[in-house]
């Protein structure tokens, strides 16, 4: 496993003192970009092969959210590949060494030139070393778009959301989700599937369905295509058994 020690910053957290679900997500993307750049495989390596790594769905399970100036670990492995897809686990900790976060996540290999996936190879995972058992999560199903439901604000794609893909960041698009919904309320599990990738000037179009504590959030471009699909489930209010998994 691939591990990174932080400290959670002030700029970090919400105004309960917490990491937000954006700074979560950010963890674990820098997680992998850090594996990638440690193992000699990282963005500019990419770049001059004309190769990226897309992100194609996360799926991640919350325990617990730290607060400001707590230690934690952040780790990260690949278990396999398929076609072509790569499969990559993520896991944080706090310094007892209780998992406070879990995620499983499905990448694919984006060839620059033709601008389509290409298949994975051993060579392409060689830098990341063998391959480790995959974590023990109920593996997610896909999620279904709402036929109908509340319409959110428009939201036009600005230049703090876009990553060096010049694509609107992975993490980006469950913060506009988040917000398109008016979720306030700490988030349990998170379910994410990137369809089509926005680019700066867009704008996406949510749309909205709740069901109890679950709410499904389909992101549109103005051609009505689906650029990401976010499902989210709110964690009940009491924080009393929320210490994480040992």
């Amino acid at each position: 496993m691939y591990q990174f020690q932080s400290r959670i910053r002030y700029s970090e957290t919400g105004e309960d003192g917490r990491l937000t679900l954006l700074g979560l997500i950010n963890y674990l993307q820098d997680c992998s970009i850090f594996h990638s750049e440690d193992s000699q495989a990282g963005v500019e390596y990419l770049k001059s092969i004309g190769r990226a790594w897309m992100l194609s769905s996360w799926q991640i399970r919350i325990y617990r959210y730290p607060v400001l100036g707590e230690r934690i670990t952040t780790g990260t492995w690949h278990y396999g590949q398929k076609g072509i897809y790569g499969y990559r686990n993520f896991v944080m900790e706090d310094e007892q060494g209780i998992r406070i976060v879990e995620a499983d996540s499905r990448w694919f290999l984006l060839n620059l030139e033709k601008g389509l996936p290409c298949r994975v190879t051993q060579n392409d995972l060689k830098f990341y070393g063998e391959p480790e058992e995959r974590l023990p999560m109920e593996a997610a199903g896909r999620i279904s778009l709402p036929d109908e439901g509340e319409e959110g604000m428009p939201v036009v794609i600005a230049p703090h959301q876009i990553d060096t893909n010049h694509h609107v960041n992975n993490a980006q698009y469950v913060e506009i989700a988040r917000e398109a919904a008016g979720i306030s309320q700490e988030i349990c599990c998170l379910h994410v599937e990137y369809k089509k990738a926005a680019v700066l000037g867009d704008v996406l179009y949510p749309l909205i369905s709740r069901n109890g504590k679950e709410i499904t959030i389909g992101l549109y471009n103005e051609h009505h295509e689906v650029c990401a699909v976010v499902w989210m489930e709110q964690m009940e209010e009491e924080r009393e058994d929320k210490k994480g998994k040992e």
